[in-house]
């Protein structure tokens, strides 16, 4: 199965972009940085929530229901107009369930990274998230996943089979740059420069630890 980072590339992804863009009010190149760096730290925070069996078997009945990927067949729709209330809520409803308290704190360091406001970073992922949803509802019907212990094996497909070594390596470092196996800590790493993770103050510090071992 292709990775996240194949899918943002290919013209699907093009759309998804263009439209998150045009939503936003940002740049298409910085839009697609962002979800190029977005995307892969959701996913991760899912596969982690997904450990616990009660997170496996919420995320199984979103994507059997609302999230079945339906989203992607209508993506003229969903952009034509500008993006509807229902779709932003949504995506709000599944970052907090995602993220937890640590959201804006994931969102500033994205921000830092990205170069982009913060107000505009928490816009786009309220859009992302459904469509991501739309996604993994999607791969969930192509292959028939039906156990709740197959959604981590579901997930990590779309953190693997990228194609470009540029953007394998790219995603390799934000998953784990430091090998502790925490990727919000990766991403403070990635913003702040270094090995910030070890730090107990700053950015660093105040995402260790939202998505720790379990």
């Amino acid at each position: 199965m292709s990775g996240i980072l194949d899918l943002l590339n290919s013209d699907l992804g093009k759309t998804i972009i263009s439209g998150v863009s045009q939503e936003s009010g940002q740049p298409q190149d910085k839009t697609g940085k962002l979800l190029t760096m977005a995307m892969p730290v959701l996913i991760q925070a899912m596969k982690r929530n997904a450990s616990a069996p009660e997170g496996a078997q919420g995320l199984m009945n979103a994507l059997s229901s609302k999230h079945d990927g339906s989203i992607l067949d209508n993506l003229g729709d969903l952009f034509g107009g500008g993006v509807s209330n229902d779709v932003t809520n949504d995506g709000e409803k599944i970052l907090g369930h995602v993220l937890g308290n640590k959201q804006q704190t994931v969102e500033t360091a994205l921000s830092q990274k990205s170069g982009m406001d913060a107000g505009s970073v928490s816009q786009i992922l309220k859009v992302a998230a459904p469509i991501l949803m739309g996604v993994l509802g999607k791969q969930k019907r192509r292959q028939a996943v039906h156990n709740t212990n197959d959604i981590g094996s579901l997930l990590g497909g779309l953190l693997s089979g990228n194609s470009k070594d540029q953007e394998q390596s790219f995603l390799e470092s934000i998953l784990d740059a430091d090998g502790d196996g925490s990727i919000i800590d990766d991403v403070a790493g990635m913003v702040l420069g270094g090995n910030s993770s070890k730090k107990k103050g700053g950015l660093g510090g105040l995402l260790g630890g939202l998505f720790g071992k379990r």
